[in-house]
């Protein structure tokens, strides 16, 4: 865990993206370069841009590993994917917030922290496995704060109606992150390589002021010590990684895994106030 604070404009964007996979035959290459060239241009009206990103940048998968298979034997090895990786960070690494650990970078922990020494050559801020980021203003007050984690569990529904099992993993990525933090406004998990975000809900109730009866809505601010679990922002922040390729089998093929939607999340911020999370759909 890392806590992190830094200072933004009142008005702004936080580009939540993860699980690349560089040098897997399976990463979109094209993917990767429309993440770059948004943020390096006024989105929504906004040209404050900013990254953060969930680990999993590389795919590093050794001989040694159960879902190392045929496809993956042209792949350069670990150390030098990391350096493609630095490579590719080049265009956005002035706009990175901070990075994550991913599995993949921590499953070669006995030869290194490879997400450390990425950090390090990119001199943007280590978040290790989870951060708490807050953001400030101008003046050193707090607008809201972020969880980020890259996470470890799994977000799956076998439900047959589309709304249903779109809802049942809505609720699944909010069950998992709702008790890590109660001051975060914004909750991020990535690994699953879901694409999912999970709006604040209101709900009615009634008072009265002694002669009349009247409706109300539940509510919550986004700086405050507690945040109500229904009052925050939920994302699962998608991936690069196709499930198909033609002429190509990957792991995620064999184990049966169902398609994704590819793409990352943006969090938009106008005059202190969150607007929305809102999902950005790769074609790929």
């Amino acid at each position: 865990m890392k806590l992190i604070t830094v200072q933004l404009p009142n008005d702004h964007n936080i580009f939540f993206f993860g699980d690349a996979h560089h040098d897997s035959p399976m990463s979109s290459e094209h993917g990767w370069k429309t993440l770059c060239e948004v943020m390096n241009k006024s989105y929504d009206g906004c040209k404050n841009n900013y990254g953060a990103e969930g680990g999993d940048d590389i795919e590093a998968i050794n001989p040694d590993d159960k879902r190392y298979s045929e496809e993956l034997k042209t792949t350069p090895l670990p150390l030098i994917q990391m350096r493609n990786a630095i490579e590719k960070r080049q265009p956005i690494k002035k706009r990175l917030l901070y990075k994550l650990q991913g599995n993949h970078e921590q499953h070669h922990w006995a030869f290194g922290d490879i997400m450390d020494d990425m950090c390090k050559t990119l001199k943007v801020p280590y978040g290790t496995w989870s951060t708490k980021l807050s953001v400030t203003d101008k003046h050193g007050d707090l607008m809201y704060k972020v969880f980020d984690t890259h996470g470890r569990k799994g977000i799956n529904s076998t439900a047959d109606d589309p709304k249903r099992r779109r809802v049942t993993m809505q609720l699944i990525l909010k069950r998992h992150l709702k008790f890590k933090a109660g001051d975060c406004a914004v909750m991020i998990k990535h690994h699953t390589h879901k694409l999912l975000v999970c709006k604040p809900e209101s709900e009615v109730y009634l008072v009265d002021d002694g002669e009349k009866i009247k409706q109300a809505y539940t509510g919550w601010g986004q700086n405050e010590s507690y945040i109500h679990p229904d009052a925050r922002w939920y994302g699962n922040a998608g991936s690069f990684l196709k499930l198909y390729q033609d002429g190509i089998t990957g792991y995620a093929e064999r184990g049966e895994y169902d398609p994704a939607e590819i793409g990352f999340l943006v969090l938009k911020v106008r005059d202190k106030k969150i607007i929305s999370l809102e999902p950005y759909y790769l074609q790929i």
